[in-house]
Formats: C-alpha cells, structure tokens, sequence
C-alpha cells in the first residue's frame, strides 16, 4: 500500500497515526469542507471522519474510487452518509469505547450547575467573601434525575449517580436490559420522566427518530425549574431558541450543553447571553484515557478492514462479508 494513503478531515492522536501507517501513511486534511477533502481522494483508502465541522458525503464516498473504510473516532456517525457507504460496500468503523467520559462530563456539568461553581469561583477571586451569605448551593439528593436514553453512556450516568440519594428515571424506546444490570431505575414514558424530573440528561444517538426530540412542547412538559443537561448531539434539541425561551420565562432554571444543533455554534445567540446558561465546546468526552481507547480501537479496526480482517465495531457489519 505505499503508494496509497489514508486521510484525516481533522488532526488525530500520534497512536492513531502509528496504528494507521502500518498499511498507509496519513495525511491530515487542512480543512474539513468537502471542497478540500474532494482533492485529497486520489488513492485513498481510508478516511477518518474526525470531528463534527465536516462531513463524509454521498459525493466523497462515490469519487473517492479507492476507498475500502471509512472511521469515525468515537460513538456518533452521523456525520457519514452511512447508506450510501453501505451501497458501495463500505465499511463503517466507530469507536463506542469512551461512552464513560460522557457520563462522567454529564455528571460533572450538573454538579458545577446545582452546587454553582462558576458563581463561588467568581465571588471568591473577586474579593466578594460576604456574598456567601446571600444565597445556598443546591442538592443532588433528595431530586430525580431523567435520563432520556439508556445505552451504554445513559446507563453508566445511571450507575454513577447511584451513591447519590436520587430517583432515577429513565426512557428509552430501544431499551438493551443487560445495559442496566446493578441499576436501579425505574423506566417511565418520556412525558413522565419530562414532568417528574428535577434534572434531565440527553443520552441518545443522532437519528431520523432522535433529531429534535427535545422540541417547545417537550420543553414546556419539563418540571418548572428543571435543569436540562445534553451531551449527546446538538440536533436532538430542535433549536437553541427554544432553550433561551426555557430560561427567560423562568421555566427552566438553568441549562447545560456540550453539543449544539450547529457546531461551532454561533456564540452571539441570545442563550449565551443567558447567566443560567453553561456549556462546554463538545470536549466533556474528549478525557486522556477515553481518546486513547477510542482512537486505539477506530484504528485498529481500519487496520483489520484494510487487511482483510474482521473489525470489532463496525456500523454496518452486513457489508463485511464483501471484503473477506
């Protein structure tokens, strides 16, 4: 394979590279657009599709005549046109291995929300000692927490919270049960969970099913007060208006996100402006140890497709059997 290469829409970790150029060296896109990508094609037989700025399209995927994988370096493929990849016999390789830094970034976006870091941080290095007298920290104990989505990052958020004295809840349509094993919840329709709820964290996959689930109506069922939380994907919420409407009116009492409809999102939205608005630039997944699971396991996995192998984790497993 010397003379063909794999591409890279983004910088990727040194133990990805040194995986990777054990069959073909890497190159590293300067830009994610499919303009760029769209030149860098000619033999081509791996892309990782890093990042969400960019996407793998119908129009990649058909010119790039070479192509024999394609990997996404963590959990959510919604970046690449799987169906059509599918159609030509592509594998698709993700990396559902680093699920536990999302719950742990979920979790820790709650705790800096309820116990008001951010606000004790700014009172105490501004010299304000005596407005510690002006307000209490909130609790986790003694509230419910809603968990919409009970997969493998849903339900470790689940046995996070366990030593907490909390009500979990949780929704999830496409429930796998031995995901919940040694957890107590108590699984309720969304509605329920919604108007229960003191606090709620997104957990589910970008799809046709998913995309803006959490719309106005949804926002309104929540419990006034409610703190919603998402790290999952920014299009499962239907709009940030919608969430800066949620707060101004007082209905919600703060919001937490790592992830936006549109990334990077436009930072002169009103929601920004919003003081019980808290967020994260998509990196509370992106831990030392969860970036060397994931880039470890999507490389490994290109490796074994390239060479003839079965790949652990594959998107579309049905089209493996047309590259043995």
């Amino acid at each position: 394979m010397n003379d063909q290469r794999i591409v890279s829409t983004a910088p990727i970790d040194k133990i990805a590279i040194d995986i990777l150029e054990k069959v073909a060296p890497v190159e590293v896109s300067p830009s994610s657009d499919e303009a760029t990508l769209l030149t860098l094609l000619d033999n081509t037989v791996g892309i990782v599709a890093r990042g969400t700025e960019g996407s793998i399209t119908q129009r990649i995927i058909e010119e790039c005549e070479s192509l024999k994988v394609i990997g996404r370096p963590g959990v959510g493929y919604d970046t690449v046109d799987v169906e059509f990849a599918t159609k030509c016999g592509i594998p698709v390789i993700y990396a559902p291995v680093g699920g536990f830094a999302v719950a742990e970034g979920a979790l820790a976006l709650l705790m800096a929300i309820v116990k008001k870091i951010a606000l004790t941080d700014s009172i105490l290095k501004s010299g304000e000692w005596q407005r510690r007298y002006e307000f209490n920290t909130g609790d986790l104990t003694g509230h419910t927490l809603g968990i919409i989505g009970l997969g493998r990052i849903g339900a470790r958020l689940a046995k996070l919270v366990q030593n907490f004295e909390m009500t979990v809840l949780g929704y999830d349509p496409f429930l796998d049960k031995n995901s919940l094993e040694e957890v107590t919840i108590e699984l309720v329709e969304l509605e329920e969970l919604l108007q229960q709820s003191d606090f709620v964290s997104v957990h589910v996959p970008l799809s046709e099913h998913t995309r803006g689930l959490i719309d106005k109506k949804r926002i309104e069922q929540m419990k006034p007060g409610a703190i919603f939380i998402n790290t999952a994907r920014g299009g499962v919420v239907e709009n940030l208006d919608i969430l800066a409407d949620g707060l101004e009116s007082g209905h919600l009492g703060a919001v937490g996100l790592d992830v936006f409809p549109t990334e990077p999102p436009d930072c002169t939205h009103r929601l920004f402006q919003n003081s019980q608005f808290f967020g994260a630039p998509h990196l509370l997944g992106v831990s030392e140890l969860a970036m060397e699971r994931i880039y470890r396991s999507m490389a490994s996995d290109m490796v074994a497709v390239l060479q003839g192998q079965l790949p652990k984790y594959c998107v579309n497993p049905e089209v493996i059997s047309t590259i043995q």
